[in-house]
């Protein structure tokens, strides 16, 4: 979701980017897991590096920035998300653009694109919160159809959910059978901490159907802005919220693997505003200057026992905020 904010003019991709793109570097987390970590957020969470190189940059013509949702390619490169319908392929190591593709939908009209999952098939995975949708992309972005929504998940009138908070993480559980999307926020009726999760399972012909449907519990006041799965099923639920004069408020959770039952247990990795803020720097109030609209998160891979996270914020082109990535390492 993007608050309405002031737009800023685009910035063009400066020929000392590929050197800028790499992560300011914090160290490697402590191996040993009686330990805090080094530069950690939490016993459980520390931040290795930040980068705002990518930052009001334009990349063949196309802004990059605006992103919402991460997800590792199998082609060893990152796939980043604009809700403003631009795909791009990343360097995994120094987050330098290497291509990006424009996305619609049938009747060629721009998505509200949120969530993303790259597939095992080379294709893509997309959420939008105007219908709500989940459509399927081929690798150069031609829509190849979209997956059926439960009538309550739909946008009211048509359904209960709000305009602007439905479908915000999309991932895929390990093996690749189980796809799930979370909404951001609750629907109309239900009670204002509860979100509903819902999943589809895959077909032995390689489509989806309907599956089933989770709830889980925010902290007061916070919606959901990604999902994604660890190795062993569980999931990384990343809640959001924002106050003016005050700023961002992110925290990390744990949830069950979906499954046993329908409502979805949590426990708290870390709230980001406890991480060291590396020398970054805010252009509005923050709890800490290392925050921002963080959006996008993707387990990007394993180091002595952790997983990598790669978490990247929403700038909605606004002058005071920053396309920044995080790198953390969490032991979940």
């Amino acid at each position: 979701m993007r608050p309405r904010m002031l737009r800023t003019s685009l910035a063009t991709l400066t020929a000392g980017l590929a050197a800028a793109g790499c992560l300011v570097a914090a160290g490697p987390a402590a191996a040993a897991h009686d330990r805090p970590p080094r530069h950690a957020c939490s016993p459980a969470v520390s931040l290795t590096g930040y980068s705002d190189a990518l930052d009001k940059t334009t990349y063949d013509g196309t802004y990059v920035g605006n992103l919402s949702a991460l997800a590792p390619d199998r082609r060893g490169a990152v796939a980043a998300l604009s809700d403003r319908s631009s795909l791009f392929r990343l360097d995994a190591r120094t987050l330098e653009p290497r291509g990006v593709i424009a996305l619609a939908d049938e009747s060629g009209a721009a998505l509200d694109s949120e969530g993303l999952v790259a597939d095992r098939d080379g294709t893509y995975l997309v959420s939008s919160e105007t219908e709500p949708s989940v459509r399927r992309y081929s690798h150069t972005g031609e829509p190849l159809g979209r997956l059926p929504v439960p009538d309550d998940l739909r946008t009211a009138p048509e359904g209960r959910a709000r305009a602007n908070g439905s479908f915000e993480g999309l991932t895929l559980l390990p093996g690749g059978r189980t796809l799930l999307a979370s909404m951001e926020y609750p629907l109309d009726g239900d009670p204002a901490d509860l979100v509903r999760f819902q999943t589809w399972q895959r077909t032995r012909h390689g489509d989806f159907r309907l599956g089933a449907g989770y709830t889980y519990r925010t902290d007061p006041g916070l919606g959901v802005s990604e999902v994604t799965a660890t190795p062993d099923g569980r999931l990384l639920v990343l809640e959001r919220g924002f106050t003016a004069g005050v700023g961002n408020t992110v925290r990390l959770h744990l949830a069950d693997r979906p499954g046993h039952g329908t409502a979805l247990r949590k426990r708290l990795l870390a709230d980001l505003a406890d991480c060291p803020t590396l020398g970054a720097t805010a252009g509005q109030p923050q709890p800490n200057a290392l925050l921002d609209n963080f959006e996008g998160m993707a387990v990007t891979g394993r180091s002595g026992g952790r997983l990598e996270v790669l978490v990247v914020s929403d700038d909605n082109q606004n002058d005071v905020q920053t396309t920044r990535f995080l790198r953390l390492r969490v032991r979940a």
